[in-house]
């Protein structure tokens, strides 16, 4: 049975309004954590001018490539013109640092910064700021604390459930993520509010 996460479909439309303006002039995007994959499918359905490669962690591709093979069986179905703008999942773990060598001119991300160690979160940006051509852009998003504080109520209760899965995980500061953002050549751009106490961050490669 293939992954499903209910967080993907409920923010996927909510996400897909952000994304669509700022992605409109880009051609390709390097998603970082595909996780399920549902993103990936939906929103190279909705982006098809976007060449879209996925990545995640080696046990997590069977199950994006699960998504991506009934999308495509999906697609023959109902007799639609194929929709080869999505790639099939390559390994990224940030905390090894590997990266591709291909450059992309956007890199994006979601609920992905909370669930790494801070030290993958460092070589995430790093690897982010490197992988982007001048002029990409780097989209992130999750819920993030601001002036060492919580946005909500319910934050502080979803970082008390972080802590009791693994100590290291945690809703990250938003001063500390854009300074490793600004060391890795990154500016930030956008801020925008987002449903259920997240946000979409956007950096743009200037270096």
């Amino acid at each position: 049975m293939k992954p499903f996460s209910q967080a993907c479909e409920n923010n996927k439309e909510a996400i897909l309004s952000v994304i669509s303006t700022l992605l409109k002039d880009k051609q390709k995007l390097l998603e970082i954590g595909s996780g399920t994959g549902q993103h990936a499918v939906y929103f190279t359905e909705k982006l098809p001018h976007l060449n879209w490669q996925t990545s995640d962690r080696e046990e997590n591709h069977e199950g994006i490539n699960q998504w991506i093979d009934e999308d495509l069986l999906n697609q023959e179905f109902n007799n639609n013109i194929f929709n080869n703008n999505i790639e099939r999942p390559i390994e990224i773990d940030a905390l090894d640092y590997k990266w591709p060598e291909k450059i992309y001119d956007a890199v994006y991300s979601a609920n992905t910064a909370h669930i790494m160690p801070w030290l993958a979160v460092q070589s995430f940006f790093k690897g982010a700021g490197e992988a982007l051509i001048k002029g990409g852009i780097f989209i992130l998003y999750g819920p993030f604390n601001y002036d060492g504080a919580f946005t909500s109520e319910s934050n502080v209760l979803f970082e008390q459930w972080l802590k009791s899965v693994d100590t290291n995980r945690g809703i990250r500061d938003f001063e500390k993520v854009n300074q490793l953002a600004y060391e890795s050549g990154l500016h930030l751009i956008n801020d925008y509010e987002m449903p259920a106490n997240n946000r979409i961050l956007v950096w743009e490669k200037r270096e």
